[in-house]
């Protein structure tokens, strides 16, 4: 039995031209902002002024609704881009290297080193004295 699995299963779904419901959405809240400003600067400043004023919020709503960059939309890309100047120093990138730190998998540093390391020469000593034992019973 075969089934058939949709490829582009994340991809949005087309609702007027070429925009998703997500865009018509910011493209609308962002619109409404602007055009709120320009209403209540209007009377008081001027039509001019006004356009000034409620003008930058459409063009933004717009660049937010229509960016995408690497199948990113503007959120993730902008939140991605925030965590990589926070952590660009700590966070170098070397060829061969394990891309997780010892927290990540759960790595426990003994409390003391020595007592450690003496608990591993006893185990060393018992599993050669037992591989004596069984190659002797051979």
């Amino acid at each position: 039995m075969q089934y058939k699995i949709p490829i582009q299963i994340e991809n949005e779904d087309v609702i007027v031209a070429w925009l998703s419901l997500r865009q018509l959405i910011i493209m609308m809240i962002w619109g409404w902002v602007g055009y709120g400003l320009f209403k209540y600067t209007e009377p008081r400043l001027g039509a001019t002024l006004g356009l000034w004023f409620g003008s930058p919020f459409v063009i933004i709503g717009f660049i937010i609704a229509l960016f995408r960059m690497y199948e990113m939309t503007f959120l993730p890309a902008a939140l991605n881009f925030f965590r990589l100047s926070l952590n660009a120093r700590s966070r170098m990138w070397s060829q061969w290297a394990d891309s997780y730190s010892e927290m990540d998998i759960g790595y426990i540093t003994p409390s003391n080193p020595m007592k450690e390391a003496k608990a591993n020469k006893s185990y060393e000593q018992v599993t050669s004295d037992e591989f004596e034992n069984n190659i002797g019973k051979l």
